[in-house]
Formats: structure tokens, sequence, C-alpha cells
């Protein structure tokens, strides 16, 4: 039988570990390509040989996602693999359609075939879109791990956006590790977090390779914890899984890929962010989650904030920074930083846009309804140094940063700064203690 020639849709992620799972080592399939989205510079590289196997001693060539009915004809593909995340439905059936008029058939993988059994136990915590509160979510369920004794290996949804081949397993213990594995903003925001509070996170390119390390790690593993990006579903199976929903995008849990995967898998449902949110918006989320989870513990919470320089904000014209994918595929107009700035006492919101300067201003065109806010984009560091012009033209007193990390630590600012944290906050009961007491008894034995 002949092999079936397939092109993997993705965006640096999900994509690699769908093949390293189930295509590497398959001889029934030929991966011809992979197809790269969503985040700046990933295409035109290659899923390098080191990384591929023994069948693919020339590695794989990634495309952007723009050629893909040329590169089905030319390359004469049996099928298209869709694996990336944070999407609409409308989105997804779109390049399917794309694929389906070139000729090839359309398809998406499930956990069977690539979710990794641990030889710990696993705690994931996902999303039904990116900005939910999942990162807070990791740290709380963390915290009260650690304060039980327990040894925590976080590991990171992937975020491989450099040497492939060097980012096969990356382990995180200090902030210097950041720095010797030259991470991007996105990367920095997802690991610091963790460091600071003593638990080692690892992320990279294969995830099994990463497992194994993470069961092994010298500091001793008690538990693996999972925290998701996007809002994609685990590559590990889990013995808890924790899903964040958001009611301030109520119906995007029924309505976004593969949002609505990790809703349907999750024992646990944090309703996030209550203490924002309009009540009728709650209460669509509450009836959706009954509809298609009823079975799920569903924890009320809310995002606190605090600010380290209030006086920053207070009377000011301030330049709101928050977290890149969470403006831009994650589609959210307000965050934590644009609600303290309305809650200690700004005068005004700069709107950023009118000052952007070099590739910031690509990132306006492609997500055009980014609210007056500035995304801490960081991929690269073009990227960096536009972040930086950017904030010293904008015509502000201050700037809150609104990012998991310190950004002045980044970049130079040369405005007055405050930071705004954020929290979560489980309010009443169930809290994320009596979830987690189960397997925390079953560990302790």
């Amino acid at each position: 039988m002949a092999q079936r020639k397939i092109i993997i849709i993705g965006a640096a992620g999900r994509d690699f570990h769908n093949f390293n799972t189930f295509f590497r080592n398959n001889p029934a399939y030929k991966v011809v390509a992979f197809t790269a989205a969503q985040i700046p510079d990933i295409a035109n590289r290659k899923y390098p040989a080191a990384l591929a196997g023994d069948l693919y001693p020339e590695g794989i060539p990634i495309y952007a996602q723009n050629d893909l009915e040329l590169l089905i004809k030319e390359l004469d593909v049996d099928e298209c693999i869709f694996s990336y995340s944070d999407v609409p439905y409308s989105f997804v059936m779109g390049i399917s359609a794309r694929v389906n008029s070139a000729g090839a058939d359309f398809s998406l993988m499930g956990y069977k075939n690539t979710m990794i059994k641990s030889t710990k136990p696993v705690i994931a915590v996902g999303a039904i879109r990116t900005g939910c509160g999942k990162s807070q979510t990791s740290r709380r369920v963390a915290e009260i791990l650690m304060a039980h004794g327990l040894k925590v290996i976080a590991i990171r949804h992937p975020m491989p956006y450099g040497d492939l081949i060097a980012q096969k397993v990356m382990r995180f213990a200090t902030i210097d590790d950041l720095k010797k594995n030259k991470c991007t903003i996105e990367e920095m925001e997802e690991f610091e977090p963790h460091v600071t509070r003593g638990n080692v996170i690892y992320a990279g390119v294969d995830y099994e390779a990463i497992l194994r390390a993470a069961e092994n790690d010298p500091n001793g593993c008690d538990i693996i914890l999972w925290d998701g990006g996007n809002n994609d579903f685990p590559f590990y199976k889990p013995d808890l899984m924790i899903t964040v929903v958001d009611p301030l995008r109520p119906g995007h849990e029924l309505a976004y890929y593969p949002g609505e995967v990790t809703l349907r898998l999750a024992d646990v449902v944090v309703i996030n962010k209550i203490d924002s949110a309009d009540f009728d918006n709650i209460l669509t989320v509450r009836n959706n989650i009954e509809q298609v989870n009823p079975k799920a513990t569903v924890i009320d919470a809310a995002s606190t904030i605090s600010v380290d320089k209030p006086e920053v904000i207070r009377g000011k014209r301030v330049l709101v920074v928050e977290d890149g994918p969470t403006l831009t595929h994650g589609e959210m107009k307000i965050g934590a930083g644009i609600v303290a700035a309305r809650r200690f006492g700004a005068t005004e919101i700069i709107d950023p846009k009118p000052y952007v300067v070099g590739r910031l201003a690509e990132t306006y065109h492609i997500y055009p309804n980014i609210g007056k806010v500035l995304p801490a984009m960081g991929y690269s560091e073009q990227q960096m140094n536009d972040l930086s012009a950017t904030i010293e033209q904008t015509p502000c007193d201050s700037v809150i940063i609104a990012t998991p990390i310190d950004l002045g630590r980044i970049i130079k600012i040369n405005k007055p700064t405050t930071r705004v944290k954020y929290d979560l906050q489980e309010i009443g009961n169930p809290n994320m203690e009596d979830v987690l007491e189960k397997i925390i008894k079953k560990i302790k034995k």
C-alpha cells in the first residue's frame, strides 16, 4: 500500500507533538511538510532530521500556511492534519474548505494517539481560550501542592520559536536559565512565575523526552503539573483535568477549537473573573458547562489584582501594556492592566496605535480589534526594540505593566512604571484545596 502523504497544519507546538507521537516512526505515512501560522517568523524553517527520526533523514520543510493549496497540489498530498489551537470553529472549517477544494482530506487528531502516559501523577490545567487565567490557576495548584511538601515539576505547552534542536528538552530552575535558553518574552511570561516560586519547569519540542527528564529531575518529582497553552488539550494523560472558563467571553467555551474539548474533558471547571463579569454572562457560562459536562466539579473564582505603585496610576495619563497572545489570537480587549487603570484612578488611558513602531504595526494590522492597549510582543529582538520605541513615543505620564514578568528587566522603558499582579482566589466551596485533596493523599501514602 502506498504511503499517505501528509501536511501537518500548525503553529510550532501541537503540530510537532502530533508528528512525534503518531507519525515519526510510522511507515504508513510520509509527512511532506508542516505549515505555520499564528506566530511571527516560524515559517521557512525545517523540522530537523535530528528530531524527525530515521524515516526523515533530510528533515521536514516548514512553509507558510498561505501556501497551503499550492503545496497540496505540488506535493500530491492526501491528507492535512489541523494542529493548532484557540481558533473559532468557522476558521477551522474555512481551512477545511481550502484543503478539500485542493483535493485532500482534512482531519483533527484526538487524545488517543497523542496523550503520553506518565509514571508520575499528572494534574493538567487548560482553558477554553487564551487569557482565561490558566497560568494563575497553575500557580495556585503548585502553591497548594508545595505547601503539602510535594515536589512539583511543571511542564509547559510548547513555544519553540528558535533553534529546534537546542530546544528539544529545556529545563528552567533559575532566572539565569531563561537568558541561557534565549527565551522570548512570551516564554519568560510563562516560565518565570514558576521559577520564582521555587518549582522547576520544563518545555521544548519532544514531549516524551521532556516527560522522562521531568520524572527523573535531579531535584526530585512527586507530581507533574501540565501548564497548558492557548486552549489546547493536554499532551499527557491527566489524573486530574482542570479547565478554566471566562465569563468575560461567554459562549466561547462552545465556539472555539479545541477549547470545547478541554471543557468536555474536565474533572474540574474554574469559572474565573466572576468579580468583573456580568451576572447574566456568568449564568450563560454555567448553563453551557451543565450542558456539555454536568459531572464536573465547578469552582467559582476571582482574578484578584494588585499594583506595586498605585501613585504611578492615580491622576495620570497611562499606557497599558498587556500579555501579547491574550490580545492577539486571544481577542481580549481589556485585561488586568485596564482594570487597574480604572480602579486606581487614571485620568486617561492612551491609545498606542498612532505611535506604534516597526513590526508592532504589523500586529495591529493582523489583529485590528486590539483595544487601547499595547501587546507585549517579543518573539524577536526586533520586536522587543519596537516595543521599547513605541513606549518611548507614546505621550503618557506612566506605564502600567500587566504582563506576568517585569518587562522593565527585559526592555528599556523611559517612563515611570508600575506592575500589576493577578492571582486566583477561590470564592466559597468547593475550592482548589478540596479538589486536590484526593490526589495529595494518594501521593503521600
